[in-house]
Order: structure tokens, then C-alpha cells, then sequence
């Protein structure tokens, strides 16, 4: 299904034709769908016309109006307004970072220390944990809690590790919160950064559940390289570089 999803991308796809093709009823089709990848259906359709529409942003001449109605928005503004909410940027400023990523890499490699916010004395108020990988790299890791199951607009809480190892959220509000992270390597192109169609990554699959009344379990997780089920990584990593810089410098 996720392979025929990819392939028809720029079709008309409706809950109904992607149920109808594998013969299950739409419930059944949508709750498993959504059991495997966290989101429902059309929702991780949309989403990868949006991933769809950073690359034709980077790769292509085309206009931004000929790049939404590309990927199914008839109205510029309706895609402006949802591509700046969940990449970050606007289209236009998307398309012109990449300059400015390369800086932030130069000076995120100029960092001697990478700040601590381990300590905090409210532990009902903190999510922990331990971030190892699979594979080994040199770089840094993004690591931040969403308020969806997808790594897309400004994680409500996030930061950057100098390497693989422990992770600390302070004071943490009372919600529901999605962890996730992805890494990234020295000397990657600024590209491959703003499109991470291959860094690593890793989720956890369950919620994170803050209530102020008892502890969130320490979480571990693993860095291992992308798989079809993954939703896409929408949010700009440049923006989250920028915003850990702003905070260090």
C-alpha cells in the first residue's frame, strides 16, 4: 500500500480507492494504516506531497503557484500558509537556505560546549532518556517531542546533542507528546539536509503522557536508518539548528 501510495503520489487518491485496492473496508484499511505509520491515510498523503514540494522547491525552476497546484493546492495562499506551518519557512525562504545552512554547521562544529539541562526538581515535569544509534556516524543529533506523530512544524520542546547519549525536556506542560529524532552527519550537503530523505532516525511508538502526578518512564531510543512506514521529516532541520544556535551564542 505505502508502494502504491508513492507511485500514484500525484493522483487523486481518496480513502475509498486506497481501501478498494487492497479489498479491505475503509475502517479496517484506515485503522491498520494508521497502527503501522501513526497517521491516518490521507493525512500521510499530504504529507508527502508536502515533502514532494520542498524537493521541486530545491530541484526545479518552477514557480511556488505551479509547485502547489503541482501537489493538489489550487490556492497559493492555502499552500504558503501550510507549508510555512509545518516546515518552518516559507516556501520562498525554503528554497533560499541553503546558504545559511552551511553556516550553521560551520559554527555548530565551533561549539566547545553543548549545554546541560539535566537538573530540575520537579520529576513529573521531565522527560529523559538515552538516544544510541545502529549505525555509527560523526555529527549531531535533532531530538524534540511533537505534539503529532510526525515530525513536522517546531517540536514544542527540542534541542541538539553533540553525540549519541542522554537527552533531558524541563519542564515539561501536562499534554500528550510525540518523540522523535534524527541525526545529523559533518560535511553533509546543505540538501541533503533540507530534504533528510536518509538520516537516521528513530520514534518511540507510544505517546508520552505528562500529567504532573507521575513519572514518564525513561525512554530509549535507537538511530537506525529510514523505512518506507516513516513519515516524512517536514520541519526544516535548519530552522531547529537556528534555534539551538540562537540559544547557545
Amino acid at each position: 500500500m505505502l508502494s502504491y501510495i508513492h507511485e500514484h503520489l500525484y493522483e487523486p487518491l481518496t480513502l475509498a480507492q486506497l481501501a478498494g485496492h487492497i479489498s479491505y473496508s475503509r475502517y479496517h484499511f484506515a485503522r491498520l494504516f494508521k497502527k503501522a505509520t501513526g497517521l491516518s491515510p490521507l493525512y500521510y498523503v499530504s504529507s508527502l506531497r508536502l515533502q514532494k514540494a520542498k524537493d521541486l522547491l530545491l530541484h526545479t525552476n518552477l514557480s511556488v503557484r505551479d509547485i502547489g497546484m503541482e501537489i493538489g493546492q489550487q490556492s497559493l495562499g492555502t499552500f504558503t500558509t501550510r507549508f510555512t506551518e509545518k516546515v518552518g519557512l516559507t516556501p520562498v525562504q525554503f528554497r533560499h537556505s541553503c546558504e545559511k545552512v552551511s553556516e550553521q554547521m560551520e559554527l555548530l562544529q565551533q561549539l566547545n560546549v553543548w549545554r546541560d539541562e539535566s537538573s530540575f526538581s520537579n520529576p513529573y515535569l521531565k522527560v529523559e532518556g538515552m538516544i544510541d544509534s545502529s549505525e555509527q556516524f560523526e555529527g549531531f543529533v535533532l531530538v524534540g517531542l511533537f505534539a503529532k506523530p510526525i515530525p513536522e512544524g517546531l517540536p514544542l520542546y527540542g534541542t541538539l546533542l553533540s553525540n549519541v547519549g542522554t537527552f533531558s525536556f524541563i519542564d515539561v506542560k501536562p499534554g500528550i507528546y510525540y518523540l522523535m529524532a534524527t541525526s545529523i552527519q559533518w560535511g553533509m550537503a546543505a540538501a541533503d539536509i533540507l530534504l533528510p530523505h536518509t538520516t537516521l532516525r528513530a520514534k518511540d511508538n507510544q505517546p508520552i503522557v505528562i500529567t504532573g502526578e507521575r513519572h514518564v518512564h525513561y525512554k530509549r531510543l535507537t538511530l537506525r536508518p529510514p523505512k518506507l512506514e516513516d513519515p516524512p521529516i517536514l520541519i526544516s532541520l535548519p530552522v531547529l539548528m537556528n534555534r539551538f544556535l540562537q540559544r547557545e551564542i
